[in-house]
């Protein structure tokens, strides 16, 4: 063949194959928009059937799975399985998962679903829960007995697991890449992290190289003051009986190979607190002290070094705040208030938006709030980063938020 045919045919394959990738990344940005588009109202709601906990999407935004647990005697325990496209949320079928999972995360290649489910961790096949077809469970671990497991997360190259046992004071660790080669077998643990009293969030800094943890109440050993009254009690009448809960940082690394004595420091982090959430730059991290009604902020570096004067705000908002989330590219902090202590557990609650600049000033630091569920708990959000989804726990309901149109509804002076 002459070698100038011979080249053309080569550059022509080239550009062929060049075309068909372009083609193929061209039907898949377009597929994305369609799943991503906005819904018609800046606020919606999808009803559940069961009650909502944690919304995990995948990578496209095409589809989400939500926790949920049972809400009356014909609902189930599972992964409720959503798919998004053209501005509508349709809930296609539950996967039941037993006793009650809680928290999960999604792996960074997409493929697994991770639970936590009260004494287990639970690995399910994210192509078939979307399918519907054969079993989604792949396998699960065994935490510890009665171990409570509430949240998890990985690292960033899906290597290790982090799971928090809210009723036994750990957070266990787990090799996941060993996990998934040998068929989610015990021998995947490596070991626990002793920490406070009913650890949940599990949040990494940006590099990946730190973990911070929350604890809702500091273990004896730490030595720390009495401070906090029971929740759910009077106020007025009741007595101190707890000290602060605590952030608790661990060396990711170090984690891996001896997860007993992984901790570098510990703070107070305020009465009872439960979800945290890191600035895009990692220099803060934002915790809601449930039993303070406050947003408290704190300099990660002055945590790592343990240090007194870590706390840099406290923003009181409303009443017993749980979940956590950073949006509109870390400007702002927006805040459940679950009141899920009070009597009255009918009533509709709202998300207070906090300006993440100003969390030194205080409650002047608040922009206002938006509408919610009863008992709104957990966030989720779209890839993209403009949908919040919340999960409204007593009223089994998702809440989807058009963050580019966030409806926040302005605090007025009183006169």
């Amino acid at each position: 063949m002459d070698v100038r045919l011979a080249k053309r045919s080569v550059l022509a394959g080239a550009a062929l194959v060049v075309l068909c990738l372009a083609a193929a990344a061209a039907r898949a940005q377009g597929q994305s928009s369609r799943c991503n588009a906005p819904m018609s109202d800046a606020v919606s709601y999808v009803q559940l059937p069961g009650h909502p906990f944690s919304t995990v999407s995948t990578p496209d935004g095409c589809w989400l799975f939500v926790s949920v647990s049972s809400s009356n005697p014909k609902s189930s325990n599972g992964v409720a399985v959503l798919s998004r496209e053209g501005g509508r949320i349709t809930l296609k079928r539950v996967v039941q998962v037993e006793t009650g999972p809680t928290g999960m995360t999604l792996t960074h290649d997409g493929k697994l679903l991770v639970a936590a489910d009260d004494e287990y961790v639970v690995f399910l096949d994210a192509a078939q829960l979307i399918s519907g077809r054969g079993d989604a469970i792949l396998g699960y671990i065994k935490d510890a007995d009665f171990a409570g497991s509430v949240y998890v997360n990985t690292t960033s190259d899906d290597k290790f697991l982090f799971v928090s046992d809210e009723n036994v004071a750990t957070v266990t660790v787990i090799n996941l890449e060993l996990a998934r080669a040998e068929g989610f077998k015990q021998t995947a643990i490596v070991g626990k992290i002793p920490v406070g009293e009913a650890p949940i969030a599990l949040t990494f800094s940006p590099d990946g190289r730190w973990l911070y943890t929350t604890s809702e109440i500091a273990a004896e050993s730490f030595g720390w003051a009495v401070e906090c009254k029971p929740e759910g009690q009077d106020p007025a009448t009741a007595k101190p009986r707890y000290p602060q809960g605590a952030i608790i940082v661990v060396d990711v690394q170090k984690a891996q190979t001896d997860p007993a004595n992984s901790v570098v420091s510990r703070v107070p982090a305020g009465c009872s607190p439960v979800r945290m959430v890191i600035a895009p730059d990692g220099s803060r991290v934002y915790v809601t002290a449930r039993n303070n009604n406050a947003l408290l902020a704190f300099d990660t570096a002055k945590l790592r070094a343990g240090a007194s004067d870590a706390r840099v705000g406290n923003v009181p908002v409303g009443s017993a705040p749980v979940g956590a989330a950073i949006v509109n590219d870390g400007r702002q902090v927006v805040v459940t208030n679950s009141n899920r202590f009070a009597r009255d557990q009918t009533a509709r609650q709202t998300l207070t938006v906090i300006d993440a600049a100003r969390v030194g000033d205080g409650a002047a630091a608040i922009l206002g709030s938006v509408p919610a569920g009863v008992f709104p708990r957990e966030f989720g959000r779209s890839p993209d980063g403009r949908t919040l989804y919340v999960a409204n726990y007593i009223s089994s309901e998702l809440e989807i938020i058009d963050l580019k149109r966030l409806p926040v509804q302005r605090a007025t002076a009183a006169r």
